[in-house]
């Protein structure tokens, strides 16, 4: 049986109920009560096929107002690229020494970056850090040589996506806490670019259901007419 605050939580919602994002936001910020700061989570529908090269959706957006979470990210670098990755405010920072720890199943980061040099080394821990979605890809910014850029990038706000086996893509687009501007900021933001991540030949409605939710509460689904008005 659910508990008091989950009952709470979904009283007076109907599933079927279809809100505009304002709304949608006020909802879930509303009833959001677990007793840490819940992250705010997006969920999108897309009419695509992933096991289709040209429909495998992924990549970075920059989330305006930042995520509310603080990543830990570790680099591959050496030399000046590695003091550089530090100055930036890399976590960790290495090369073979970085490798064997992460080969020994010391994974303590959020993001992996690597200049190219390194992706020599980093072949062998494909085993390793692809099933948790923390390889280094070229794609995503994060095999290069302006490690500070990444670096930056990723401690500022950036989240990435990729479309699952049902064409769902989902991320974290900010915390309760936030300001409800802040989180139609990163909502639009997020939406914007998944919008222009489109495949071109796709038949039909693209997007096919919005939803939005915090961690511990219910979802409701967002009027994808109202977005694209905006």
């Amino acid at each position: 049986m659910a508990g008091k605050r989950i009952r709470k939580a979904y009283e007076g919602l109907d599933a079927l109920t279809v809100a505009n994002v304002k709304e949608a936001i006020r909802i879930v910020k509303e009833r959001a009560t677990a007793k840490f700061d819940e992250t705010i989570e997006i969920s999108m529908n897309l009419n695509v096929d992933p096991r289709k090269s040209e429909q495998n959706i992924r990549g970075v957006t920059q989330l305006p107002a930042g995520t509310g979470k603080t990543l830990r990210v570790a680099v591959f670098a050496k030399g000046p690229k590695a003091e550089e990755a530090k100055k930036a405010g890399a976590d960790i920072v290495g090369d073979e020494d970085l490798a064997e720890k992460v080969q020994a199943g010391e994974l303590n980061f959020d993001r992996c970056i690597a200049t190219p040099d390194m992706m020599v080394l980093l072949g062998k821990l494909a085993r390793v850090l692809g099933p948790r979605g923390l390889m280094p890809n070229p794609k995503l910014g994060t095999v290069t040589m302006d490690v500070a850029e990444a670096v930056k990038a990723a401690k500022g706000g950036q989240v990435e996506f990729r479309a699952e086996k049902a064409g769902i893509v989902h991320a974290g687009i900010g915390k309760a806490s936030f300001s409800a501007e802040d989180i139609e900021k990163n909502l639009r933001s997020f939406v914007d670019a998944i919008m222009k991540a489109k495949p071109t030949g796709i038949k039909g409605s693209y997007v096919k259901k919005i939803s939005l939710s915090s961690t511990m509460g219910p979802s409701v689904k967002i009027d994808i007419a109202d977005l694209a008005s905006a």
